[in-house]
Parts: structure tokens; sequence; C-alpha cells
């Protein structure tokens, strides 16, 4: 991976990551920035004694015996030291996850120390937001910044009405409306990617996610596919996550398209994401209020005086009890987790102290 960086600060470098390390660290060690993982290997760029960039390629062994959720992922940073060895993992100050596909209870991260999150969508029937709601939410969660970035506005007769639902359900949030293939669409999106800022990209296949980073890249980083003309969804192109350097900006994560988006640990996420029914919930009669028929209900007062949508609470309901249920699935592994972990910690001290006899 060719990425063009000159020091740690245009990698992502911040005073939150190095207000994590004693001056012994800072003298005896290096931070290296995960660009990509693959399988067994971990891919990061970092600076060497004499400041000199480096990619190197290592190895997830140390973190085997380690839940998924706490193994590297693209964005977090590592500290090596002179062999090249892992030391620790620095406690990210932004996370993108899900729960994973399948049955097991897992988590799965998506990306670490991100600052700005473009959630994606076109102008045509991939418009959903309910499931644009899904991505605020998990964004929110950590405190990421959300811009969302409308795309295929030059094939659509009623772009600004797109625009308009969006920032009506999002008032707080910016909103670009772009044809990403423009140099104006560019240059809308490029001053959320100043220099040492990350922005990662969210959306359903087809949405234009990579015609925006090749035109933000100003090079064909990922192949493109023409949207099907029958129901107007695209063709998965991208396969794995990767950072970008944008030339004189910041640094640009792509993600696949997501097809399952499952909440776990978005509690807060969904509060600040539905602030509106949240504070209305405050407002009825029973604390422990269902917002079904229960007397004196703000929120169904708001729908039946047409303030708020009944997709709307129908979408908060669903997302609030998914992540409730699948918080409490998870929490149940990690605690197992746990358990397995002592016992290898016991087990191994037991065998160092049979092998010294």
């Amino acid at each position: 991976m060719s990425i063009n960086i000159n020091s740690l600060v245009e990698l992502g470098w911040r005073q939150g990551l190095q207000s994590q390390l004693h001056l012994d660290a800072l003298a005896s060690q290096f931070a290296y920035r995960v660009v990509a993982v693959q399988r067994n290997q971990i891919q990061c760029l970092g600076f060497d004694e004499q400041q000199n960039l480096r990619e190197l390629v290592l190895s997830t062994y140390p973190w085997c015996h380690e839940l998924p959720e706490h193994h590297p992922t693209v964005g977090d940073w590592l500290m090596l030291d002179k062999a090249d060895q892992p030391v620790q993992m620095l406690e990210r100050l932004s996370v993108i996850k899900r729960r994973a596909a399948g049955q097991q209870a897992l988590v799965q991260l998506l990306a670490a120390n991100v600052d700005t999150l473009f959630i994606v969508t076109s102008c045509n029937d991939d418009f959903n937001l309910s499931r644009l709601e899904r991505y605020h939410a998990i964004a929110t969660e950590t405190h990421i910044q959300c811009v969302f970035v409308l795309t295929k506005a030059d094939l659509a007769n009623d772009s600004e009405n797109y625009r308009q639902r969006l920032q009506e359900n999002f008032p707080h949030d910016t909103v670009e409306l772009i044809d990403a293939t423009s140099l104006v669409g560019v240059k809308a999106l490029k001053q959320w990617v100043g220099v040492g800022q990350t922005v990662a990209l969210v959306g359903s296949s087809g949405v234009g996610k990579s015609t925006i980073i090749n035109s933000l890249l100003g090079s064909i980083e990922q192949t493109t596919a023409a949207i099907r003309e029958d129901d107007s969804k695209g063709r998965h192109t991208t396969t794995g996550r990767s950072l970008h350097r944008i030339p004189a900006a910041g640094l640009l994560l792509d993600t696949p398209g997501m097809r399952e988006l499952r909440m776990v640990d978005v509690e807060e996420g969904i509060a600040h994401s539905f602030a509106d029914i949240t504070q209305l919930a405050e407002q009825c009669r029973f604390a422990n209020c269902q917002h079904g028929n229960e007397p004196g209900c703000a929120v169904r007062i708001a729908i039946d005086q047409q303030r708020l949508e009944e997709r709307r609470l129908d979408n908060y309901l669903k997302l609030h009890e998914e992540q409730q249920h699948n918080t409490e699935s998870i929490a149940q592994k990690r605690s197992q987790a746990r358990a397995l972990g002592k016992f290898y910690k016991t087990a191994k001290k037991t065998s160092k102290a049979f092998k010294g006899r």
C-alpha cells in the first residue's frame, strides 16, 4: 500500500493518543497505525528512529486468544518495540462496530479512530431513512461527526426532496448533495478531510462510495460498477477495508457494502439519533411508558398531531430492542471469555512452576 506520509500527525496522531503513554514508552516504543487487516496479517505504517517511513506486516498471533473486539482493526494505533514486536494497542478514541453475522454472539470492528463518517446514500430506490438511522446511531455512540452524502444527484429529478427529508430527520447534521464524478462534488467533501483527520465511508452497495474514493484520491483505487436499471441497486465492488491518503488532505477509510448491520453497545447512540423521541418520552405520564396505548403518552400525542412520523417511532423501538438483545448476548460471551482467559493464565503459571521443580 502506497501512502505519502511525512509525519505521525499526517497519519492521524494526536494528543489524545500521546497522553496514554509514559515518557519511557515514548523513548523506547514507536507508534504505527493499522492501515489494513487481511486474515492473519496486519499492515501498518509508522516511522523508525531515523524518522524514515516504514511499512510493516505483523501477525495477528499475539491477539489469537482475545475476543475479536480486542483485535487490531483498520485505524488502530499499535506501539512497537525496537524489534518491531507489538507492546500495546492504544485505547481507541472512537470505534465503529456491529454484531458479527451468524449465530455466534461476537462483535465485529469496522474501523477505529475515525473523526467523521460519510453516510452515503443515493437519490433513487436505495434511499432508506431507517437504514440511515442505524448508521447514525452507531457513529454517534462514540461521538463521530456524521455527514450525509447524497449521490447520483445528476440522475434524479427531485434531488432536493431527498435532501429535505434527510435534513428533517437529522437537523443537526450536514447533508451534501453531489454528483460524485464532478469536481464540485469532490470539493464539497474535501472540507471534511483536513490533514491528520480520518474519514470513513459507509453505505449499501452501489451508492457510489468507490466513485467518491476515486474522485477524492484523483486515481482509480477502487473498481466501480453500474447500477441495475430494474431496481436502482448497485453491484458490490469493494471487498476489504483500508486507509488511503487524500492529496494535501487527510485519510480516507473505505468499508464494504453492508447488507446486515446489527446493533450492539449503542444505547447512547440511539438516544442521540432519536433525540426528539427521547425528549418526548420524558414528558410521558409513566416513566416506563412503551409508547403504545398507555394514557398520557407524549410520543403518541406527537404522532397523532403529525409532529412525529410513525415510521420513526417504529424504527426507534426496533433498534432499541435489537441493541438490548445483542448487547446482553455479547455480555454473556465476554464473561465466558474472561473466565477462559483466567484459566489459560492459571494453567500457564502452574506449568511454569511445575517445570521449575
